[in-house]
């Protein structure tokens, strides 16, 4: 059977996350660090997929399977980004209304 790697940030998250649950990271990293990483991720895929995509429109050799490759990138990081920060707004939200 064909294992299938996970790409970009979702890859970079789960291979982060995988050992590493409840103990403090070895580089002493903390969490805004690495939330600020990601995103800047998240953005460079954003970025890279629009120079693709002006560079298609504007009539440049550049594969459409390229173009929506990256744009599909793009998108999925940032649906993953905004699941993220939904996750991270609910426990807050949970903890902040906890009876003391």
């Amino acid at each position: 059977m064909m294992t299938i790697a996970p790409a970009g940030l979702s890859g970079e998250i789960l291979s982060r996350a995988a050992g590493k649950l409840g103990t403090q990271s070895q580089g002493g990293a903390d969490f805004s660090t690495k939330m600020t990483q990601a995103v800047q991720e998240v953005a460079k895929l954003q970025n890279e997929s629009s120079r693709i995509t002006q560079a298609f429109e504007a009539g440049e050799e550049v594969d459409v399977t390229k173009v929506m490759l990256a744009r599909e990138k793009a998108s999925i990081a940032f649906e993953a980004t905004m699941q993220i920060r939904n996750k991270l707004l609910s426990a807050y939200k949970d903890i902040v209304s906890m009876p003391v």
